[in-house]
Formats: C-alpha cells, structure tokens, sequence
C-alpha cells in the first residue's frame, strides 16, 4: 500500500508538527510505501532516503508570512501516485495542490491547528480552499475532542478520528549513566526549585507573559528554544529584574531537552493563541513525571493537561494567575508530588506513540481496504472513550 503525506516541513527540521510526522511514518514504513513530499529550507529539490522513508523536499525560495514558497511542490505531489494521500494541515501551498488534483483515490486530513496566520489567508485559502478539502476527504484526524468539538473547520468533516499525539515515553525516564550525568550536571549549574520552558521564541507561545509571572518563583527558569523574540525577551527579564534567575539555552538535541525534563520540577506552558492545538510539550513533560501549568485556550492544551489532575490550568494573558500558579507550585510539595503522579499516568494512559501510530494504521487500512467499513470501525473505535473525552 503507497501511502503519500503532504506536509510543510520534514525531520530533521525541528516542530511539533515535523515530530508527529517523522515517528507516523517511520512506525509505519515497515508495512506500507510511505513517501514524504514538503518544503526544502533552501533554493533546491532534493530526493532522499530517509530511514524507510522516501522523502522528495521542494526547492523553497523564500516565505510569505509563515508560507513557503515552493512553486515546484504542487508538482511533486502530482507525480506521486498512491493509495492514500494524508495532508498534513494548515498548509496552503501542499493544500491548494491537492484541491486542484489529489493523486490518489483516498484523501485523509490531519487537522494539526486552525489556521490563524497570516492574516489573509483564513478568508482566501480557508474559505475556499480548506472547506471544499476537509468537506470531500475520507476522514479528518484531530488530536484531542477539543478540536473536534470547537473547531468550525472540522466541524464541516464527513468523519472524524480523535487520535492523540504521542511520545516515545520510555525517552523521558532514562536512568543509565549518561543520562544520570546530564542530568546532574544541569542541576549543578542552577538553582532549584527550576520550572522548564520548551518552545520556539514567538507570539503565541506567551514567553512575556511568563516572565511577568516568574518573579513569583523563587528558583530558576530555564528557557530552551530560539526564535524571533530571543533579544526582547533577554531585555525584558534585564528589565524586571530576574535575569538572574533565568537561563536561555537555545536550541538543544533531543537528548539535551529530554535531560532538562528529567532535572526539572515542572514544566510552564503559557501560550496565548489558538495557535497552540496541543502542546506536544505537555506530554513530553507528563512522560518525564512532570507537573505542567498551562493555559485555558480553546483548543486541546487544557484537555492534555487536566486541571487538577496532571497540572494546574490558567487564564491565557494573565499573568497573576500565572504566577500565583507557580508561586503555589513552587511552595507545595505534596501538590507537586500528587500532580506528577497524574502527569505520569496520563502520559501511559494516552500519549504514547505506540498508541498514535496503531490508531493512524488502523483509520488508513480502513480507509484504503474497508471504506464500507469506515463509519461503524470510527464509531465503535477510533472515538475517544469516556476515559479520553474527559
């Protein structure tokens, strides 16, 4: 079975989007064909072997807003023949394609976020494109019953699958000698309580709003990631006085920031924007027994983490609430403990990747081999149970 995923980006470029992409088609490119088209970073097409995964990157010559321009890409996908084609979405240049031609009898969506930026595009591509897509398309696939629910986009979906995103949790809890050492080390060097950060430095991820609200930690903040906002939020921690307290490490290898998980107390999710689906984050956090605080959004962050639960959930925008959380938090460790306890289940529960791959297999074989099937196979399985909807 031939199974295309059109997407914005591919591993090793680093995003949410880009992880849940790599561990779906690496878990399942031993049982079928999958090939990969997406954007390249840079002014030429290349074709490449990746692991089991035959990936074709479109040359990219430079962005409009946060869209790759990649006049080549449409092509790409036309000249991909196979069984399914799987569009990863927002994606306005990948999505356009597939609505003026899709190369294959079957079309999946997975609804990843609403598109929000730029600002035109929600009345343009949204309007005219994304509608007609996720009206005609087999199934849309969602992350969490939130957007299901909330979503006016999926909401025009024929079908709808909730399968969770999910992490190789056994990454998040090493304890051999390597990983004893990382961890060490990062403590060493800061002073604990440490509450964790990982993110991309822009917008909608809230990081001004977190350090109004970590003057009411009292130990470090550890901030790992880079973007756009690098320098205003160096100065802004200058300016409220805790830039002594707070330590920019960058960008970090997976290993690097799965070690801060793991000498972390807990973890601060404070994005601002629907942007922000779910958090990825979060259950990486959760693996690694951390509690999380995160914020009320209107979109699955607030059903990944569970108030009260695994952590504890705040106002977006709102910096007293956040920092009261984190005052709380940091000041109480019977709750810290309690929470963490929630986190860790949950993550077994819910969030691994063992459990995300299986469900993506068994709504695509269905789709491709059983479509008769597909309406009774989503409603008697690929449904959040009681347990999930919570």
């Amino acid at each position: 079975m031939k199974i295309l995923h059109a997407a914005k980006f591919y591993a090793p470029v680093r995003g949410g989007m880009e992880t849940v992409l790599a561990d779906l088609c690496d878990g399942t490119a031993d049982d079928w064909a999958v090939q990969v088209v997406a954007a390249n970073d840079r002014p030429r097409t290349t074709i490449e072997r990746r692991g089991g995964v035959d990936v074709a990157r479109a040359a990219t010559f430079g962005q409009a807003v946060s869209v790759p321009l990649c006049p080549t890409l449409p092509w790409q996908l036309w000249t991909h023949r196979a069984d399914c084609v799987v569009l990863h979405e927002p994606n306005p240049i990948a999505g356009t394609a597939l609505w003026l031609h899709t190369p294959a009898p079957r079309l999946i969506i997975w609804h990843h976020s609403d598109l929000v930026r730029p600002w035109w595009a929600p009345p343009t591509y949204g309007r005219i494109v994304q509608r007609s897509l996720y009206e005609r398309a087999d199934c849309v696939i969602v992350s969490s019953p939130a957007l299901s629910r909330d979503s006016a986009l999926v909401r025009r979906a024929r079908r709808v699958a909730v399968i969770p995103f999910g992490v190789a949790l056994e990454s998040y809890r090493r304890t051999d000698a390597a990983r004893i050492a990382a961890v060490e080390a990062i403590r060493a060097r800061t002073r604990g309580p440490r509450l964790l950060f990982v993110g991309r430095l822009v917008y909608y991820k809230g990081v001004h709003v977190l350090l109004e609200a970590a003057r009411e930690w009292p130990g470090t903040l550890i901030i790992v990631g880079d973007g756009p906002l690098e320098a205003e939020m160096r100065s802004r921690a200058a300016a409220l006085g805790i830039a002594d307290r707070i330590q920019f490490t960058g960008s970090l290898a997976d290993d690097e920031v799965q070690a801060h998980y793991q000498a972390c107390d807990a973890l601060v999710l404070p994005s601002i924007a629907r942007t922000e689906a779910f958090g990825v984050v979060q259950i990486e956090a959760m693996a690694a027994g951390l509690p999380v605080v995160s914020t009320r959004l209107p979109t699955g962050v607030p059903w990944v983490n569970q108030d009260g639960v695994s952590g504890i959930v705040v106002p977006p925008y709102d910096a007293a609430s956040l920092g009261a959380a984190l005052r709380c938090l940091a000041h109480d460790a019977a709750l810290r403990t309690r929470l963490a306890d929630g986190a860790r289940r949950r993550a077994e529960a819910l969030f691994s990747r063992e459990r995300m791959v299986r469900a993506f297999k068994d709504v695509v074989e269905t789709v491709v081999r059983e479509p008769e099937r597909l309406d009774e196979y989503l409603a008697d399985v690929a449904r959040p149970s009681k347990d999930v909807a919570r």
